[in-house]
């Protein structure tokens, strides 16, 4: 029996079933290198000087608003969404870089931040834990339209099914000089080819960023100089399939993040737990 509050989904809900996988830390790289391909969302970055100061962070937080839409209460939620919104509101500018007009609260520029955490946070799930039916993908695509709508994206203009999502991302990607290889997306890359990341990450963050990087559709992947080799796509395979069939053999510590252990807690065991005081991997 449930004594905390679920927040806006609860434990039966697709978001709660793929975003507890530890393997979201292998979408949230993947997503963050496909964030800084897009030069507004690269200025944006460039403007708050966040991947220098502290790139660790820098990539959890691309996952925070996540974990506490999906793990907190309804309230943290709200809170974790509108600090958010309003560091985006001062975000804003001319891009020297690519001539364009960035601005962290554009609905294009905020729905390819969502897009791609999300396909990247199902591709991982499908390749680590298990296929999804259609139905389920489409269902955690209706569910994380709740995030897309607490970060003020006009979920009338979202794509309506993750198929249709992964395409406008695919489609975008090839439009001319849509992506660029900037100082920022030169940072990143550089962060998720071997940064600062902390103690107990470091014995996995090689294999992160080995999968981050070689899982990147083509465009990316031309655009970071990827090499496709026959070798790298074995020994690639040979991983993941190695941690989908090792996976239900690990205790939770290992196969869940710490937040959405922490959610179990709040919901059966101490229902005035705060999610700040859980909210780190």
């Amino acid at each position: 029996m449930m004594q905390g509050d679920p927040g806006y989904f609860g434990p039966q809900s697709m978001m709660w079933k793929v975003n507890k996988e530890i393997t979201v830390l292998f979408g949230g790289a993947r997503a963050l290198l496909m964030h800084a391909a897009h030069p507004l969302i690269a200025a944006g970055a460039r403007q708050t000087s966040f991947y220098q100061r502290d790139p660790w962070k820098r990539l959890i937080r691309t996952l925070s608003l996540q974990n506490s839409v999906t793990f907190g209460t309804k309230s943290e939620a709200d809170e974790s969404a509108h600090r958010i919104n309003k560091l985006h509101e001062v975000i804003k500018g001319d891009d020297p870089v690519s001539g364009g007009y960035y601005d962290a609260l554009d609905h294009e520029q905020l729905l390819w931040v969502h897009a791609c955490l999300q396909i990247s946070s199902i591709y991982f799930y499908e390749k680590t834990v298990k296929q999804l039916s259609t139905d389920e993908k489409n269902q955690y695509h209706i569910e994380n339209m709740k995030s897309a709508e607490l970060v003020l994206i006009n979920i009338n203009k979202m794509p309506q099914t993750h198929e249709e999502l992964k395409k406008w991302v695919i489609e975008k990607s090839k439009e001319k000089n849509y992506l660029l290889y900037t100082d920022v997306a030169k940072d990143v890359e550089e962060i998720i080819a071997g940064g600062p990341v902390p103690t107990h990450i470091k014995p996995i963050w090689p294999f992160i960023a080995f999968t981050a990087f070689n899982t990147l559709p083509k465009e990316f992947k031309n655009l970071y100089g990827v090499k496709e080799t026959k070798f790298k796509m074995i020994l690639l395979n040979f991983n993941l399939k190695l941690l989908k069939y090792t996976r239900p053999f690990l205790p939770p510590f290992f196969r869940l993040i710490a937040p959405a252990r922490w959610a179990k807690q709040r919901i059966v065991k101490n229902p005035n737990l705060k999610f700040k005081d859980k909210a780190d991997f």
